[in-house]
């Protein structure tokens, strides 16, 4: 499988529908990219689902437990709704799981099945997590595209994060919120909105820290990968890297993202 296609498949919505489960049950699908969840303070975004199609409501919080390989409970979990300025809703579990392993979230209400996720040890993680740090790399700019065209696909207008490079944000002193997302080419329909929520934080951020984006393709049918994509060995879209001045990774938030919780997590960042 080409890198464009992992690209496109990270983070797809499929529901399946649960044979023979109860019909008044909902279906939950993990939103979290595989292979990239390493032991610590695991972020698990979730969205629910009903005979094939992602619901655009539910509950205000939900509650449940996390299971070990052996189905025994390790822990009960609860999260609330994300929804500012989106269609479909997700509820982002944090969870202190500080080994490897398989796992399974049950939420009351679930048909049964729940969310599967895995944790996977540092060493077999290829993109960059919250520990290690992110190498430097000359993302395109407004006076050097460096080759991808259009070096920003938000519409109508670029976004205003292509001043610096990555290399020369990191060199700054300063804390980096560092995205590779396309708007254009999405295929999950999160992408855009995740950047113009970026882009709403910037006159309460913007003097704190320096934010780069980067495009996902280096052409506009999007049929090559950007240069971006392949220094962080990335196989899904988007994602948000909040670093220490150097590149020490803090944070990092992967595939689905509203307003309120990036303003929350910016703000426990930059505090």
């Amino acid at each position: 499988m080409s890198r464009r296609q992992l690209l496109a498949g990270a983070g797809a919505l499929v529901v399946l529908a649960s044979c023979g489960s109860d019909p008044k049950k909902f279906a939950l699908l993990s939103r979290a990219p595989n292979g990239t969840l390493v032991p610590g303070d695991v972020r698990l975004p979730v969205s629910i689902g009903d005979k094939g199609s992602l619901l655009q409501s539910g509950p205000s919080e939900l509650k449940g437990r996390v299971l070990d390989a052996n189905d025994t409970e390790i822990m009960s979990v609860s999260a609330a709704i994300r929804s500012r300025d989106m269609v479909i809703p997700y509820w982002p579990f944090n969870l202190p799981l500080s080994q490897p392993g398989n796992y399974t979230l049950r939420v009351d209400g679930d048909d049964g099945f729940g969310a599967a996720f895995q944790v996977t040890d540092p060493s077999a993680v290829t993109v960059p997590y919250v520990g290690s740090v992110i190498p430097p790399f000359d993302t395109p700019t407004v006076d050097n595209h460096r080759g991808v065209e259009p070096y920003c696909t938000l519409s109508p207008s670029p976004c205003p994060f292509h001043d610096f490079t990555l290399t020369e944000a990191l060199d700054s002193g300063k804390p980096v919120a560092y995205m590779v997302g396309t708007p254009a080419h999405c295929e999950t329909g999160v992408c855009g909105p995740a950047l113009e929520f970026l882009v709403k934080s910037r006159d309460r951020y913007g003097e704190k820290m320096v934010t780069v984006h980067a495009d996902v393709y280096s052409d506009a049918a999007g049929t090559t990968v950007a240069p971006a994509v392949e220094a962080l060995g990335l196989t899904y879209e988007p994602v948000l890297y909040l670093c220490a001045p150097g590149g020490s990774v803090r944070d990092r938030i992967d595939v689905i993202w509203d307003q309120s919780e990036l303003d929350e997590r910016l703000a426990a960042f930059l505090s």
